[in-house]
């Protein structure tokens, strides 16, 4: 099973979170665009239905992109008096549509390979499709190293999901390029085969979204490695004898975070609640986007 986006460390280079994800975003919708243009045109002429089926997916992306362009931009609404926790819930919702989408696309796929297998064609401009999905494979890979940088720097389910589609696209490119050499040497039938294969990858990239939209909405806690982290901070600021009672989940870039600290019970009020400030601190230092709750507890005397 996909595991959980962990939490990205802090970063320090000039565009903000909000920035990053807003020219994911755009980049997604561009490079989407470009590939249905070319692989239209490439389909047109060779009538292959392994570049139908990388063709309806950058339709889907293209669907699914505009979805994340509208989530994200209400994910980044700051929080209002009837949305107090804010918007970030927005991209996971989108998350699922998106998994609607992509497995909507897979069905379509089978049922097409499907009708190829029992009427085998021959391809044309073999040549032709081949600089397509080579071309699509350079534009992909240069989109998804851009959504890496994005998620690892923001932890965006939205542009996370995004990126599922296209690394979906660059093995389907890949099998398209294998089945186009093999159609070369008679071999056509692996055409519909590859087609069949590349729905099969698109519908668990499908469940793969959903299960971590879905955990999202639930208010999952953060992985164990993230809570021990934010544990070992907390102690690790002075007169901090302990904590308890940690409670983590995360709505779009925001990471929620709310614990008990255990205090000396000699300490006055204005001791403890400067402890709890630096606490708060230093856990916002080491982890981005963080919205922290800290109550004190006396121990001790």
């Amino acid at each position: 099973m996909n595991q959980e986006t962990k939490i990205p460390p802090a970063d320090q280079t000039n565009l903000s979170d909000e920035q990053l994800l807003r020219r994911a975003t755009y980049a997604s919708v561009l490079v989407a665009s470009i590939l249905i243009v070319v692989k239209a045109l490439a389909w047109m002429l060779t009538g292959s239905v392994s570049i139908l089926a990388s063709l309806v997916d950058s339709l889907m992306d293209v669907v699914a992109s505009a979805i994340n362009l509208f989530a994200v931009a209400h994910s980044l609404v700051p929080a209002d008096s009837e949305h107090r926790f804010g918007h970030g819930k927005v991209e996971s919702l989108a998350g699922l549509g998106q998994s609607l989408f992509i497995f909507a696309s897979a069905v379509f796929l089978i049922i097409s390979a499907a009708d190829r297998l029992q009427n085998p064609q021959e391809l044309g401009e073999l040549g032709l499709g081949t600089g397509v999905m080579i071309f699509s494979m350079v534009l992909t890979t240069l989109l998804l190293l851009f959504q890496r940088h994005v998620v690892n720097r923001t932890g965006s389910l939205a542009v996370k999901a995004d990126a599922l589609h296209y690394r979906a696209d660059l093995y389907t490119n890949a099998a398209i390029l294998i089945a186009l050499a093999l159609s070369i040497y008679g071999y056509s039938f692996f055409d519909a085969i590859f087609a069949i294969v590349i729905a099969i990858y698109i519908v668990y990239s499908a469940w793969e979204i959903a299960y971590d939209a879905v955990q999202i909405l639930l208010d999952r806690e953060l992985p164990e490695e993230d809570r021990e982290h934010i544990t070992n901070i907390a102690e690790a600021v002075p007169r901090v004898k302990g904590i308890h009672e940690l409670r983590t989940r995360r709505s779009g870039v925001t990471r929620f975070i709310q614990l008990h600290i255990d205090l000396d019970g000699t300490m006055s009020l204005r001791e403890a609640h400067q402890v709890a400030d630096r606490v708060e601190a230093a856990i916002c230092a080491e982890i981005p986007n963080a919205d922290v709750i800290i109550h004190e507890d006396p121990v001790g005397s």
